[in-house]
C-alpha cells in the first residue's frame, strides 16, 4: 500500500508544472528624489554682440578668442562709406531707437530695483515670523528664493541697461557715416561695453561690412547660467527656486544650481526620431563655483522637482497594469503572490508605495505573462 502512495505522488509530482525562475528586488525604505533630467548647455550670463553700424571697409580684427578687453576699450574700428538718402533715414531712424531703446533699460532697472526691495523686507518680515515662531522655517526658504532671484533680475536689468548704453554709442557713431563725404578718412571706433572675455570672432579679416554684421561676441565667462530646454509636459512642473543637480560636465561630484527662470514660450524641435515636440528653456544660476566650466559647454541637467528622506519604495520594473490599477507579484515560500499596488511619486528606476507592499519584501521584477497568483515560482542564482 505504502509503495502504491509513494508511485502516486511520484506521477503527481512528475506532472507538476516546473518552477519559474525569476530575479527578485527587496521594498524598503530610503531617499527618494523626482527629477526632470534633460541635457542643457552652459552660456555667458549677459552676451554682448558688437556689429557694424555702417556700411564700410573694418579692419583686421586684432584679438583673439580668450583675450581679456575693458570696458570702453576699442576693438575694431570702420571707415564708413557716404549714405545714400535712403541709408541716412535708415540710420537716423536707428538712432532715434536706440534712444528709446536706453531709456527703456533704465526704466527696467528701477523696476527690478524696486522688487528687489520689497523682496528683501519680505525676507526680513517672514525670518521675524519664523523667530517668533508663527511660520515654519520652510516658509522663509521661499522668501530667501525670492529675493536669490530678485537679485539675479536687478544684475541682468543693469547689464541690459549697459548693453542699450553701448547700442547708443554705436548708433551714435554712425553720425560719423552720415556726415562722411567722398574721401573722408573718419573711422568709426567702436568701444566694448563692459570688461570681460571675447568669446567669438566671426570673421578676424579686413573686409567691407554691412549694417548690422557682427564683428565679436564679449561676454563674462566667471558668470555662467545654464539653458536647459525640457519638454512643455515637464515644464509645467518646473517653479523658480527648485534645486538642479548638474552631472555628466567633465567632474566627479554634480555641481549645484537652482532655477532662475521657466522661459514664458515654448519652440518645435524636431528630436533624434524625426518627432516635432514643443519644449521649453529653463534657466539656472550656478550655486557656487562652476569648477572650469566656459561659454557653451555641454551639460547633464537633473531638476528636483519633489524629494522625501523617508519614501517607501519598490523598484518600477516590478510593477504592472491590472486594469486601471497598478499592481505587483511578490515572492512568498517558493510561490508568486499578487498585491494591489497604491503609489504615489515614481522615477525611472524607483515607485513610491502608498499602500500594498511592507518593507523588506521581496518583489518580482519584470514578471513574465506565465507567472499568476500561486505560481511556483524559483530564486534565480546569481551568478
Amino acid at each position: 500500500m505504502f509503495v502504491l502512495v509513494a508511485a502516486a505522488a511520484g506521477v503527481v509530482v512528475l506532472f507538476l508544472p516546473s518552477a519559474i525562475d525569476i530575479d527578485t528586488a527587496q521594498v524598503s525604505r530610503g531617499p527618494l528624489i523626482v527629477t526632470v533630467d534633460e541635457d542643457g548647455e552652459t552660456r555667458a550670463h549677459d552676451r554682448y554682440v558688437i556689429s557694424a553700424p555702417v556700411a564700410g571697409r573694418v579692419s583686421r580684427i586684432e584679438l583673439h578668442e580668450g583675450d581679456s578687453v575693458k570696458e570702453a576699450e576699442v576693438v575694431a574700428e570702420i571707415w564708413p562709406l557716404p549714405l545714400s538718402a535712403r541709408e541716412r533715414d535708415e540710420q537716423l531712424a536707428r538712432i532715434a531707437s536706440a534712444h528709446a531703446l536706453s531709456r527703456e533699460a533704465k526704466e527696467q532697472v528701477q523696476r527690478a530695483k524696486v522688487e528687489h526691495e520689497q523682496a528683501q523686507r519680505e525676507r526680513e518680515r517672514m525670518q521675524t515670523l519664523v523667530r517668533d515662531g508663527f511660520v515654519s522655517p520652510q516658509a522663509a526658504e521661499q522668501t530667501k528664493a525670492a529675493e536669490r532671484i530678485s537679485t539675479n533680475a536687478l544684475d541682468a536689468a543693469r547689464f541690459r541697461a549697459r548693453s542699450a548704453d553701448a547700442e547708443l554709442r554705436a548708433a551714435n557713431a554712425a553720425q560719423l557715416a552720415i556726415d562722411a563725404k567722398p574721401g573722408s578718412r573718419a573711422a568709426v571706433r567702436l568701444e566694448s561695453p563692459v570688461s570681460g572675455k571675447v568669446l567669438r570672432i566671426p570673421e578676424k579679416s579686413e573686409r567691407v561690412v554691412t549694417p548690422g554684421t557682427p564683428l565679436l561676441i564679449l561676454g563674462n565667462a566667471d558668470k555662467l547660467e545654464i539653458v536647459i530646454d525640457v519638454l512643455s509636459t515637464e515644464a509645467v512642473k518646473i517653479k523658480p527656486g527648485m534645486q538642479v543637480l548638474i552631472e555628466g560636465w567633465g567632474g566627479d561630484d554634480p555641481l549645484q544650481a537652482t532655477v532662475r527662470v521657466v522661459e514664458p514660450f515654448a519652440f518645435t524641435k524636431v528630436s533624434a526620431l524625426g518627432v516635432e515636440e514643443q519644449r521649453v528653456n529653463v534657466i539656472a544660476d550656478f550655486v557656487g563655483s562652476h569648477a572650469s566650466l566656459a561659454d557653451a559647454y555641454r551639460v547633464e541637467a537633473r531638476v528636483v522637482i519633489w524629494r522625501t528622506d523617508d519614501a517607501l519604495k519598490a523598484p518600477a520594473s516590478a510593477l504592472f497594469r491590472k486594469q486601471d490599477e497598478w499592481a505587483a507579484f511578490v515572492y512568498e515560500d517558493g510561490r508568486a503572490r499578487l498585491r494591489d499596488v497604491t503609489i504615489g511619486r515614481r522615477t525611472a528606476f524607483d515607485v513610491q508605495v502608498l499602500s500594498g507592499l511592507e518593507a523588506g519584501e521581496q518583489t518580482i521584477v519584470h514578471p513574465s505573462n506565465d507567472i499568476t497568483d500561486g505560481t511556483r515560482v524559483r530564486m534565480r542564482e546569481a551568478h
